[in-house]
């Protein structure tokens, strides 16, 4: 019996358990902290070259504005219908604004974001373009970001925040993309939860003891040191993870090759890829598992449910351009689209 053949008489077996799971997604509360940002879709049609110089000129047709970075995953956990709260940095500024406005028009808490003056809010800004009745292709993207470290003084604030919200929750999330917000008092505060889920770029043993993380695989091959190139380095990588963050659970996001869930306890589960022909934008597909994981989690999954549904969620998403999420219904039709073609699993 292949692998895949296995794993879709698990998904069968436990089918009714992980649309039960579903159906509980909005009981969740979730804090998380995280460096926040602003992503800008600005689009326009092709008009002609400018006189000023062998570049476009576009007329503008419209601005899309989504949480981006940490706040991804705040959004996603939103859409997913999880109580959440938000804990980060922004600038004085209008994208710190826009991005503040968002988050409370999807039901989120944002008492946690302290807006900071000489801090500009991380925007990055993608500029597209197609002419008549062609394509939209991204052009050029413009970031904006600080290079100073954050104000002393909203450190121990976002520190307090998190101790005194973390026992109102059910999980914590630290989603660092290396912009500063999660300094040490900060990461002490979140790993004063019993259940912390650590998205991290780099520096995973900044984390220890934390309850799971997810690296994808350049993040793993980076922390460990070593390329994963084959199933017995892959094992090995998952072991030498755990040990350096001692950790109760890894899971490395593999693309195209599923997902691997590493255990203390010494179990190990490769979850099949459920999209690999229909990917369009795997942009912020991480923060997507990371929210559905860990609703999935405080809702009384399992590890093997919660990254199984995780995958799902992901697979969802990358089907969509930009930044994107997903929601109940999408999943839930998502997950009989699989039981009813197991032939999408090969």
């Amino acid at each position: 019996m292949s692998e895949n053949n296995s794993f879709y008489q698990k998904l069968e077996a436990n089918s009714q358990r992980l649309f039960h799971l579903l159906d509980s997604f909005q009981e969740p509360k979730i804090l998380v902290v995280g460096d926040l940002a602003l992503d800008e879709f600005i689009t326009g049609e092709v008009e002609r070259l400018s006189r000023e110089a062998p570049v476009l000129i576009l007329r503008h047709e419209e601005t899309v504005q989504i949480p981006g970075g940490g706040g991804n995953a705040v959004y996603n956990l939103a859409k997913l219908g999880a109580q959440v709260k938000v804990a980060g940095l922004v600038g004085e500024d209008p994208q710190g604004e826009a991005l503040t406005k968002i988050f409370q028009e999807a039901g989120v808490d944002t008492e946690g974001i302290i807006a900071v003056r000489d801090r500009a809010t991380v925007t990055k800004s993608r500029i597209s373009g197609h002419a008549r009745q062609s394509v939209t292709q991204q052009i050029v993207r413009l970031d904006r970001k600080s290079e100073s470290t954050p104000d002393p003084l909203s450190v121990p604030q976002l520190a307090q925040y998190v101790k005194k919200n973390a026992p109102q929750v059910n999980a914590v999330v630290c989603s660092d993309y290396g912009d500063g917000v999660l300094s040490s008092p900060v990461i002490e505060a979140s790993l004063s939860h019993p259940r912390t889920i650590i998205d991290t770029q780099s520096h995973l043993a900044r984390y220890q003891q934390a309850t799971l993380f997810t690296p994808n695989l350049p993040e793993a091959e980076q922390a460990v040191g070593y390329s994963i190139s084959n199933e017995e380095l892959l094992q090995k990588a998952g072991e030498d993870l755990l040990l350096l963050t001692k950790a109760e659970y890894i899971l490395i996001t593999r693309g195209e090759e599923g997902m691997s869930l590493f255990t203390r306890s010494g179990e190990t589960h490769h979850i099949p890829p459920f999209n690999r022909t229909d990917v369009f934008d795997v942009t912020g597909a991480g923060d997507t598992v990371v929210a559905a994981l860990t609703i999935s989690l405080c809702a009384g999954a399992t590890p093997w449910e919660a990254t199984v549904l995780g995958n799902l969620a992901a697979s969802i998403v990358v089907r969509q351009f930009g930044t994107a999420t997903t929601n109940i219904a999408e999943m839930k039709l998502g997950l009989q689209t699989l039981l009813d073609d197991p032939s999408l699993l090969s």
